[in-house]
């Protein structure tokens, strides 16, 4: 059977001999579980197949689901189905009206639907669903696509994305006031704002994003690239594949975003496919506006509030490296006493800590890494050459161009310093952890290389960490004169941090020390204890 690349169409699956991975189990649950539902996953996530299954499900096409879960349980009558699927110019409040006048008038023509002339897109909205019941004497299902888009394309411009935001509350609002006239309702996007500012009074909406039985209902299981995709996938060792696509996890399975899959096993090469098929400004974006400690972002924990919460005026850079796939959970913390939930969260794969850092390092930086240069790190790092460990360090400070530091202020941050290391080694795809937990506190950094780690600790000037994970400056400027008491290694050695790591033969530990001044490591200092 040939694979699905780039086809989000059910039926053109069905009838051309395409892979297709049966959803409709979750599909049939959801559908008789609620009347109104949301998913949020990451791009690329098979989200716009999964709501023209649903269409061809209520179009009544019986056909196409022979052999799947659903055939002999669903009832295949017809329904009038609305579907919404947000494309088009968003970078003004008319093109977006504009846009959605458009949608709605395609619907209207599969219907055989003439509404009133209005210039409205929330009443022509409203006319749809009323007359479509009208016209069948059905109720209506509504399928909307990536509802989120009018707003995600323009967060680098706030007022605008306010005013699409405000536009959509009036536009969903009719799933509300029709509801009467409504047989089932799905909506699907990349974020998931709050009830308050999208889906003002319809308290009804039911988020699955999280609901452990709806965790697969979009990506592939590693079963599946066992089973129903042997033919490609007997050909790759599928513990590296796992490495480096798996991983994503909605509270079943750990799961494949399907573009990574399928177009690895169409070239039968390793690369970062779901990453280079999107735009990660909006990332940039806040980082411009925040100096975050980008070694906290592997290594977070926040609530399950807070996951759910993306709202345009303040924005949260770990809510949206989570929201769009470059973040998942790792492990759930249920703190049943106090009815509490919180998410540990960091990279899924190899894919994705290896093209992040390198976004991560080229914003900081103003370079790209390029592959001698991570070949070169790795070969010392393999090695253990501590001593070209550090002047590899060096010449990477020593070539930043100073304009970087002149037009964003960044260097003025302790957290500046190690954020550059870390990406620049997390950008190797080797096993990294930052602020690492022991039993005796938290060290800076550790990296396994073989049969080796790497433990490193960094200080710079007086610099404070504080609670929203952004570096201040205290008094206005760092203490200089601290660089000269550098006591990073031993640090290192007096809290004994090593002994989570006795299981390794070769154990290193790294001191480094900056100077703000010079911007570049004032002392490094290591020592090799096993």
């Amino acid at each position: 059977m040939k694979l699905p690349i780039g086809i989000q169409t059910f039926e053109k699956i069905r009838n051309e001999d395409y892979i297709y991975i049966d959803k409709t189990e979750e599909i049939y649950n959801l559908i008789n579980s609620y009347t109104y539902a949301f998913l949020s996953r990451p791009r690329r996530f098979g989200k716009s197949l999964l709501l023209d299954t649903m269409k061809c499900l209520f179009e009544g096409k019986k056909e196409l689901f022979k052999g799947l879960y659903i055939y002999d349980r669903w009832e295949f009558k017809e329904y009038p189905v609305i579907k919404i699927s947000w494309g088009g110019n968003f970078k003004t409040l008319e093109s977006t009206k504009q846009t959605a006048l458009f949608i709605l008038e395609q619907n209207q023509k599969r219907l055989g639907i003439k509404c009133k002339e209005t210039d409205e897109p929330h009443i022509c909205f409203a006319r749809l669903i009323q007359e479509a019941y009208e016209k069948y004497d059905q109720k209506v299902v509504v399928l909307i696509d990536e509802y989120d888009k009018p707003i995600l394309d323009n967060l680098d411009d706030e007022e605008r994305a306010i005013e699409n935001r405000d536009f959509l509350r009036s536009f969903y609002v009719q799933l509300k006031e029709n509801d009467a006239y409504i047989k089932f309702a799905f909506l699907t996007g990349i974020s998931k704002f709050s009830r308050a500012s999208i889906f003002s009074g319809l308290n009804n909406l039911v988020d699955i994003s999280l609901m452990p039985r709806y965790g697969n209902i979009c990506g592939y299981t590693h079963e599946n690239l066992e089973k129903e995709f042997y033919e490609y996938s007997k050909e790759f060792d599928l513990e590296k594949v796992r490495e480096w696509y798996n991983g994503y996890y909605f509270l079943k399975d750990k799961i494949y975003n399907p573009f990574d899959i399928l177009r690895l096993f169409d070239s039968k090469i390793f690369d970062n496919y779901w990453w280079e098929s999107g735009n990660s400004y909006h990332v940039i974006t806040l980082l411009k506006k925040k100096n975050y400690y980008i070694p906290s972002l592997e290594n977070l924990t926040i609530s399950k509030d807070l996951m759910n919460t993306f709202e345009v005026d303040s924005l949260k850079l770990e809510v949206l490296l989570y929201q769009s796939g470059y973040l998942t959970i790792k492990k759930v913390n249920r703190y049943e006493e106090y009815e509490i939930t919180e998410y540990e969260l960091g990279t899924p794969n190899k894919e994705v800590q290896i093209s992040l850092n390198n976004l991560f390092f080229e914003y900081f930086t103003d370079q790209k890494l390029d592959g001698k240069i991570k070949l070169n790190m790795l070969k010392i790092l393999k090695s253990a050459n501590l001593e070209e460990f550090k002047n590899a360090l060096i010449s990477l400070f020593a070539s930043i161009p100073y304009n970087n530091y002149v037009k964003n202020n960044i260097a003025k941050y302790e957290g500046y310093y190690a954020s550059v290391v870390y990406a620049y080694l997390a950008s190797l795809g080797l096993p990294i952890i930052a602020e690492d937990v022991t039993n005796r506190g938290r060290m800076d950094l550790s990296i396994i290389v073989d049969d080796k780690v790497y433990i490193i600790e960094f200080k710079v000037g007086s610099g404070k960490l504080v609670e929203n994970g952004e570096w201040r400056i205290e008094n206005g400027e760092l203490n200089n004169s601290s660089q000269l008491n550098c006591n990073a290694l031993e640090q290192l050695k007096q809290k004994r941090y090593y002994e989570k790591y006795t299981d390794i033969s070769n154990i290193y530990l790294i001191g480094i020390c900056f100077d703000e001044k010079e911007k570049n490591i004032s002392r490094f200092e290591w020592e090799k204890i096993k």
